[in-house]
């Protein structure tokens, strides 16, 4: 073969390759098969009738040609891209996988796909992602919110977007997901006074943080309905890092004060105090006995197991991607947002050998 011949086919292939690796639009396929526009749209779409022949053609070239489409002109040309934004505090939280993955199964089985982002309770990265993701087509956020009255949040329900805010509620102006965190509360403590417990140590997270506020109060009105004096020493609250607690409640003990019963406003705590009160030579619950809330996978496994409060947390997530499924489709149908609901689900009290 004369070497210009040869150059020449080996610079046609290479054209060839070249425009095989540049056909990525829906007009490169149609060119390919010979097709229409309109006939490849309908076939990839399952939209319309197409003869078989003509559909298993538009396949084979898609398969070939490694075909895929634009994602982001499909989101501008619908106005959506079916995917949702999940704002959690702390991935360390072992709450939240639950959530997560409630919110991820329902989301899948309704065509969205979930972006979690943690926030590490930080206002300003919080923002960051709203101001990141919204403008790329994001179709709605879920948020356990670090302040759920916060402006950058207030703005978005303003300005119509879809949010539902996740355990912690605004009141009646977004659409949210909750418990009675002051009933469920109330319930734990009550139930330790029930079984002769009287000085009782309330574990606290961050009081800027509206349940763990509504879960101190829970704690004060049992205390209030039994005649028993509230006692300013035994509420200690998380500071820094959780791990602080368990030096929290070293300082008690070794300070004379020596409780007969704690109610931790999260499983973690009530994990990490037991292990204190352990390290103190007290016994679990013989000596002191200890609630816990949430009810994650980790506290039935503890020894002793662990009393806790049980939250629906998979189905908290469950309901919070449906709700905000549905407000996402509202809003296509009707340009504006529903009415906003909060739905509060319930608790339940788990005794197990923590609790005497």
């Amino acid at each position: 073969m004369p070497e210009q011949l040869k150059k020449s086919l080996e610079n046609n292939l290479l054209d060839y390759k070249r425009k095989v690796l540049e056909l990525t639009n829906l007009k490169d396929v149609a060119e390919y098969t010979g097709l229409s526009i309109s006939t490849i749209s309908r076939t990839l779409s399952n939209k319309g009738y197409v003869k078989e022949v003509t559909r298993q053609k538009v396949m084979d070239a898609v398969r070939f040609l490694n075909y895929s489409p634009n994602i982001m002109a499909q989101s501008l040309k619908i106005g959506r891209s079916n995917t949702i934004a999940l704002m959690i505090p702390s991935i360390q939280n072992m709450i939240f996988p639950d959530i997560a993955r409630g919110v991820e199964d329902t989301s899948r089985k309704n065509g969205y796909t979930v972006i979690l982002c943690n926030t590490d309770e930080n206002i300003d990265i919080e923002m960051s992602y709203i101001n990141m993701l919204k403008p790329r087509l994001i179709d709605g956020f879920i948020f356990t919110a670090i302040d759920p009255y916060a402006p950058h949040i207030i703005q978005l329900k303003n300005d119509n977007f879809p949010i539902v805010l996740l355990l912690r509620a605004c009141e009646k102006k977004i659409d949210s997901v909750i418990i009675d965190n002051q009933k469920a509360a109330y319930d734990a403590t009550k139930y330790l006074i029930n079984h002769g417990h009287k000085k009782i140590i309330l574990a606290l997270g961050n009081t800027k943080i509206d349940l763990y506020r509504e879960r101190y109060n829970g704690y004060r009105l049992a205390l209030e309905e039994y005649d028993i004096p509230f006692d300013e020493a035994l509420v200690i609250e998380e500071q820094y890092r959780i791990n602080t607690l368990y030096y929290r409640i070293k300082n008690l003990l070794e300070n004379g004060i020596r409780p007969n019963a704690v109610f931790a406003t999260t499983d973690t705590q009530a994990i990490i105090i037991m292990r204190a009160l352990f390290d103190a030579g007290l016994s679990v619950p013989e000596d002191v006995s200890v609630i816990g809330f949430d009810n994650i996978e980790i506290s039935s496994f503890v020894e002793p197991p662990l009393s806790t409060v049980s939250q629906p947390l998979y189905e908290m997530g469950v309901l919070a991607a449906q709700k905000l499924i549905y407000q996402i489709q509202y809003k296509e149908t009707h340009g504006i947002l529903d009415k906003p609901m909060i739905d509060v689900m319930e608790t339940n009290l788990i005794i197990r050998k923590s609790t005497s």
